[in-house]
């Protein structure tokens, strides 16, 4: 018996070796497939790691894993690792994945989206701003600064981390490494610098820089006549008096600039606004051609208006800071047709004691096909006096979570609106269940917000997945950043499991899942279709519920085996497929989702009912609910059976109680109670007062 132990060493031995070998294999071969012109490798660089590679004694570039440089978690918990190409004028050559386990790519949109996104980035300079947003991408004009490159629908949180882990990685070895690109030195804001000046003195002195864009600079740009660009900003711009565009700009960390130009209550609320190391940027305009683009947003980074410092880009977002305000600029200001404030990151390596560069991107529409791009540009420096120069500290940039939960402020806003309604209804549920119409339209409502809104819209529908992800972070070590990636599901997950200690499973399971929508909907659509539903006999009903909790143990050991065979074995659960890709999958995936809301228009929620692990999942932690809301009668099951034979799924047991582990709360059952013309036994004993009644009156009349 001793000698199989020994073999499974021997074994395991040879396929770690096997391991290194291949790898070392594989690297080396990816390093040649980076820069084909190679002759020789020279020796790892430290600090950063990075590989040398040259044609002859001709230095091409560098080669570089991410790993060694950043430390961004994808959306499964894990790091992306790249390995990419960085020649020396500081272009990113070509991009190669190591190692991923972000599950939207391995087992739903397949790795192609993936590739095809990273190969985006093949001739882009690490001086440029990248900005994902596919609705600009191929649109950027030679020589412009910055760059759109296309997302992928349905990887948001992925992409994003690629991105970032693509940029922070190749900017650092760039500045380690190659000329041009080393960070400018730090500087404090000087406090002490400060006295009142009105607009004009803030002009004259510099602290305020006035730009102005007229016509003919505008036409530069352009090969046609402005006025043949359909564009109704710029003609309506075009038919006023010049110039075309005047616009004013200022930083405002300064107490000169910014208490002048703020007034001390906004000023000291900017401050409060700004994280460590963030800058403010002041940017008005009086002429009728603004600096942000009809379609901006507030809170993203603009299109038209860019910065760059040194000849690298500087990125800025708008900050919102005049939402219900106007900034209280010097009585002798002119009066403005556009404001803003715009956030610098702390990690962007501006420097306002050196000049900078404010840009307008130009972009016109000669038709519906063919638009033309265009840049202007204006430098600026601010007074060296306000400053104190220090050495170079470097500062820790804004976490990716906290951009994406700015980001996604208006999905986060939907959600909540639609958690409170739900919060509400459970709060007031025998109110509401005592009129009928007004409890179906609440619900339904509540339904048709979670299947097209929180499902197909904000991407948020759980899955066992997360709860892999949860028990191997409570494993390795918890960090709670990962689960922060994701608002959506952040949100409503800490939604629902708050809402199992109060009520039980059924808050998710019956208004909050979007698939259980869909299941609800097929239900509805049978019933339209007259179609025969079947009833499951009882013992076989007791046997199948607990399937679900056998499906959701071996998906949990799976995952403490291989995250990969999980990920794959979790395809029991159609939510990818049906509300994640919306149906839009290879075909076994399409027909099985398919097949299972076909047996839920015969079979009410057969899904949820019989194989659902999630819903397993929730039941267990919903045994520790502290309340039972449903209310029951003395009369409930014995003799009265109403409520169970109506439950469509099954949840009231032959003695009247509830069986909260399968109870989905969709409240049918006290809309019974609570209405006289529904309960039998209210409109028994009703029979019984009216006939009394009328005995009464028989003895009256005999009398």
């Amino acid at each position: 018996m001793s000698f199989i132990p020994l073999l499974r060493m021997i074994a395991f031995l040879y396929w770690m070796l096997w391991s290194v070998v291949a790898s070392a294999e594989i690297a080396e071969a990816d390093i040649q497939a980076l820069f084909p012109k190679l002759t020789r490798v020279g020796g790892a660089l430290q600090n950063p790691h990075v590989i040398p590679v040259y044609q002859l004694d001709q230095l091409l570039g560098y080669v570089f894993e991410t790993n060694d440089l950043t430390d961004l978690p994808g959306f499964s918990g894990e790091r992306i690792n790249l390995l990419i190409g960085l020649d020396a004028a500081g272009q990113l050559v070509k991009l190669k994945v190591l190692n991923h386990h972000e599950p939207i790519f391995l087992h739903g949109l397949g790795e192609r989206p993936m590739i095809e996104f990273l190969n985006q980035y093949e001739g882009i300079t690490v001086d440029k701003r990248v900005i994902v947003d596919s609705r600009h991408s191929g649109q950027e004009q030679a020589g412009s600064s910055t760059v759109y490159i296309d997302g992928v629908t349905k990887a948001t949180v992925s992409v994003l981390v690629m991105n970032d882990t693509v940029l922070s990685a190749a900017l650092q070895v760039a500045r380690a490494y190659l000329e041009g690109f080393t960070r400018p030195p730090s500087v404090r804001v000087r406090e002490d610098v400060y006295q009142p000046y009105d607009w004009q003195a803030l002009l004259e002195s510099g602290l305020v820089r006035r730009w102005t864009v007229s016509q003919a600079d505008m036409q530069t740009q352009f090969p046609l006549d402005l006025q043949d660009y359909a564009d109704a900003e710029l003609q309506h711009a075009l038919e006023q008096s010049a110039p075309l565009g005047e616009y004013f700009y200022a930083y405002l960390n300064t107490p000169v600039t910014g208490k002048n130009l703020l007034g001390e209550q906004d000023y000291a609320r900017l401050k409060q606004a700004l994280r460590p190391g963030e800058h403010a940027l002041l940017v008005v305009a009086t002429g009728d051609y603004g600096f942000l683009e009809p379609a901006f947003r507030r809170g993203t980074v603009p299109s038209r208006l860019g910065m760059s410092q040194n000849g690298l880009p500087v990125d800025i977002r708008g900050l919102d800071f005049f939402d219900n305000s106007a900034p209280q600029l010097p009585a002798d200001a002119p009066p403005l047709m556009q404001q803003g404030v715009f956030r610098i990151k702390a990690q962007s390596g501006f420097d306002p004691s050196q000049p900078m560069t404010l840009t307008l991107n130009l972009d016109l529409a000669r038709n519906h096909l063919i638009r033309d791009q265009g840049e202007l540009s204006d430098s600026y420096q601010l007074p060296a006096e306000l400053f104190d120069i220090q050495a170079v500290t470097d500062v820790k940039p804004l976490p990716l979570w906290q951009r994406l939960w700015l980001d996604r402020w208006l999905q986060i806003s939907g959600l909540v609106l639609i958690l409170l309604v739900v919060s509400a209804a459970f709060i007031w549920q025998h109110r509401l269940s005592s009129q009928r119409r007004l409890l179906h339209r609440v619900r339904w409502s509540v339904m048709l917000l979670t299947l097209f809104f929180i499902g197909f819209y904000a991407q948020g529908q759980l899955s066992v997945v997360n709860i892999y992800t949860l028990l191997l972070q409570l494993i390795k070590g918890f960090d709670i950043e990962v689960f922060l990636l994701d608002p959506v599901l952040f949100v409503l997950w800490t939604y629902v499991f708050i809402s199992l200690f109060l009520w039980g499973r059924g808050v998710f399971c019956g208004w909050l899942c979007p698939f259980g929508v869909l299941q609800e909907m097929a239900s509805k659509l049978g019933g339209w279709l007259k179609l025969k539903q079947v009833k499951i006999p009882a013992k076989l009903h007791q046997r199948l519920q607990k399937l679900k909790y056998l499906l959701l143990v071996a998906l949990v050991a799976s995952a403490f085996y291989s995250v990969s065979l999980a990920e794959r074995l979790a395809e029991l659960e159609p939510f990818k497929t049906a509300v994640t890709l919306v149906f839009v999958r290879s075909w076994p995936f399409v027909v099985y989702a398919l097949l299972l809301l076909g047996v839920g228009m015969v079979i009410h929620k057969f899904f949820c009912r019989y194989l659902c692990p999630l819903g397993a999942g929730l039941a267990v932690l919903g045994k520790f609910s502290l309340f039972r809301w449903l209310h029951r009668r003395t009369e409930c099951g014995s003799p009265c059976q109403l409520c169970r034979v109506r439950c469509e799924i099954d949840s009231i047991n032959r003695d009247g109680s509830i069986d909260y582990n399968e109870c989905v709360q969709c409240m049918e059952c006290i809309v019974i109670l609570n209405n006289e013309d529904q309960c039998a036994i209210e409109l028994s004993q009703a029979k019984r007062r009216k006939k009394a009644t009328a005995d009464n009156r028989i003895v009256v009349q005999q009398v």
